[in-house]
């Protein structure tokens, strides 16, 4: 069941309230996903839930898989909500409790940490708002540019549909020459199914031979608008803030 949960689920769990771009205070010793990025526009309303498969190779050689499932949402203001939850083991059918919960307001530029479990919140105005398109995609360098890196090779996937929404793919794969990796050819690869419409990457899939491999899917894609409620920090937690910061 835990593979198939619903939004209002994971929001309850929020108490009712991406690899994200702002830094994060987590525990070191959590394991975690790379996360989703979930661009700060207006007019473009979502509720989905993250669903992030890890696949880690161990230093004995063995492989540890892990899963997670966190919420993300986004209003008609442009207000962005980000659960961070900790991976698990796969065979595991428990919910992984909320690490964090990120929200930002585009107009007031306010970036909103939130700890559930401390009942804490750390607030900070940011200097300039972030970007509008996740860091991965536009990787391919336009007219003028600096030339592309030899090691790597960018593939045009053409268009497909998910959740309903037409999306675009890119795989970059990068060669690390054997002198640059301990006398061993390596070969990373990324690929991204981007929707140009939500400004959101739909599938992100990151395999490295020296680490494993990690899949980031978006599903359950609502396109209503969310209850404001969750953009908002809840009666009880103890706010703190900081000074500006850069994005």
């Amino acid at each position: 069941m835990a593979g198939h949960w619903r939004l209002d689920r994971l929001h309850r769990a929020s108490a009712i309230v991406s690899r994200i771009i702002f830094a994060v205070l987590l525990p070191a010793a959590v394991a975690q996903s790379r996360g989703v990025f979930v661009t700060p526009i207006p007019d473009a309303p979502l509720l989905a839930v993250v669903n992030t498969q890890s696949s880690q190779i161990l230093k004995d050689g063995t492989r540890l898989n892990q899963k997670t499932l966190s919420a993300i949402a986004r209003d008609g203001r442009g207000r962005i909500f980000n659960e961070r939850r900790p991976l698990i083991p796969a065979t595991e059918t428990a919910t992984p409790p909320i690490i964090t919960i990120h929200i930002y307001d585009p107009q007031t530029r306010m970036n909103t940490f939130m700890d559930p479990q401390k009942r804490v919140a750390w607030q900070s105005t940011l200097n300039r708002p972030p970007s509008a398109l996740p860091p991965e995609v536009g990787s391919i360098p336009v007219a003028g540019a600096t030339p592309a890196s030899p090691y790597v090779k960018e593939e045009d996937l053409g268009t497909r549909k998910m959740e309903g929404v037409d999306v675009h793919g890119i795989r970059d794969t990068q060669t690390i020459p054997a002198e640059a990796n301990h006398g061993k050819e390596v070969t990373v690869v990324d690929e991204y199914w981007y929707s140009e419409e939500l400004r959101l990457n739909m599938l992100a899939i990151h395999k490295d031979p020296r680490t494993g491999e990690e899949t980031t899917t978006i599903t359950q894609l609502d396109r209503r608008e969310p209850d404001p409620a969750i953009f908002e920090i809840p009666s009880g937690y103890t706010v703190m803030h900081r000074g500006a910061q850069q994005p």
